[in-house]
């Protein structure tokens, strides 16, 4: 058999089946056998977790085949895609029906299953992240059932399984709320620490999206403001677009963290530069145009959001960690802003909060950064995301969630015989 190795190389499966569904049947009757033989199943998308959450080594369904929009309710303003659908597919199709989901995640690589499974989400608006913008989905139990969940069908399905980590079901496909299409505004600029911390809340306040960028070991911050707006879209070139997000965010960037990997005494010289070089610019277009962008570097990314009350407050203290340590990171740390949502497994649920990411490059051992952040961030409540590496359990992880309890009844309701289990699930979630 093949094996399935996600997009940072650090999972790998190795599956004793696989499979390729065409519809929701036979994935019912790919689970229905898998059952019969004592097999796990996992039905991972394009492997933008960076961590175990979609191996397993029993059965492998490839959701290849489960692609595309299935359809349009425009008096509910509603698009339902099937579970394999890229977000990147779907936003395409959403501009052609002159419609866009309120809020995304700046990759769009992900399918629609795995991207609402593992709490993907972006910054500001309403709602942020996208399981918060699914109103219905569709999901093969551990039993082998074929289940509908929205409002009025199962409304408690759909409110743990926007967000079940693949442990409720196979998700084959997902309705999302979706409004009429508008014109976004972005500008980004560069500051500097100490002002665009002194001006966090009124940026976070005074924009529809905020977020901010903040190079280690340097005073250097780039600020991005993003913006409705009822005049025409002015996007950017087709030159300045290659050049600022293909040719610098990715070539130059990948060549920067050679150099640095090569000789770790000029990451903070390379910081330095690359905060200075940053320039202002504006422009506008179609949402998913500028929220998203293409990121072809490949990191390993930690990311926790903790209470947007003490945000800045921890902040501040990771970067006193980092600059007491001998660690030389050469990613920036990216904080974005979320308001508080209903999703149970949610790392907003309850509580406005700041999500802070951080990354490295493969060819640095991130382990020792990561935990030393994950200590600081742990004493203020911070929540990992799904997706992204932590080192936390299931005994340490309940206390935080609220409706943890109901996740786990509805858990082994669905799936009692743990057919979708792995090791990462038992660890994060319990046996």
């Amino acid at each position: 058999m093949a094996t399935w190795t996600n997009w940072s190389r650090l999972s790998t499966a190795h599956p004793t089946q696989e499979v390729s569904p065409h519809d929701p049947g036979e994935v019912v009757d790919a689970v229905v056998a898998a059952r019969h033989q004592n097999l796990t199943v996992k039905m991972p998308g394009t492997g933008h977790s960076f961590t175990d959450i979609a191996l397993t080594d029993g059965l492998l369904l490839r959701p290849g085949s489960l692609r595309g929009i299935l359809g349009v309710d425009q008096d509910a303003m509603t698009v339902t895609a099937l579970a394999g659908t890229t977000l990147g597919e779907l936003n395409e199709a959403l501009e052609k029906l002159g419609l866009t989901l309120h809020n995304m995640g700046d990759i769009d690589e992900q399918t629609v299953a795995g991207a609402i499974s593992t709490g993907t989400h972006g910054t500001g608006g309403h709602k942020a992240s996208l399981s918060a913008q699914v109103s219905g989905l569709e999901l093969v139990t551990g039993k082998g059932e074929l289940i509908r969940a929205n409002a009025e069908e199962n409304p408690d399905v759909l409110d743990c399984a926007r967000l079940g980590l693949g442990a409720l079901g196979i998700i084959t496909s997902v309705t999302f709320d979706v409004e009429p299409m508008f014109v976004l505004e972005a500008h980004e600029a560069p500051m500097l620490w100490d002002e665009g911390l002194d001006r966090f809340e009124e940026l976070a306040t005074g924009n529809h999206h905020f977020e901010m960028y903040w190079f280690p070991h340097t005073e250097r911050l780039l600020t991005k403001q993003n913006n409705r707006t009822l005049d025409a879209p002015e996007p950017l070139s087709r030159f300045r677009r290659w050049m600022d997000d293909e040719f610098l965010s990715n070539r130059v960037f990948g060549w920067t963290n050679r150099i640095g990997n090569r000789r770790p005494g000029l990451v903070r010289r390379i910081n330095d530069l690359s905060g200075r070089a940053l320039s202002e610019r504006r422009y506008s277009d179609v949402p998913h145009k500028v929220f998203t962008s293409t990121r072809s570097v490949v990191f390993r990314e930690m990311e926790y959001a903790v209470p947007r009350p003490v945000a800045l407050e921890a902040l501040r203290e990771v970067r006193a960690a980092i600059d007491a340590s001998d660690w030389t990171i050469s990613f920036p740390v990216e904080i974005r802003i979320v308001p508080a949502d209903d999703v149970p497994l949610s790392a907003a649920y309850q509580r406005d909060s700041v999500y802070l990411a951080f990354h490295m490059n493969p060819q640095t051992d991130h382990t020792g950064y990561f935990r030393g952040v994950e200590d600081v961030l742990r004493r203020y409540d911070g929540r990992p995301h799904w997706g992204k590496l932590h080192t936390r359990t299931a005994a340490d992880l309940e206390p935080t969630y609220p409706r943890w309890p109901d996740f786990q009844a509805l858990r082994e309701q669905l799936d009692p015989d743990r057919v979708f289990t792995n090791r990462y699930l038992d660890r994060v979630l319990g046996a």
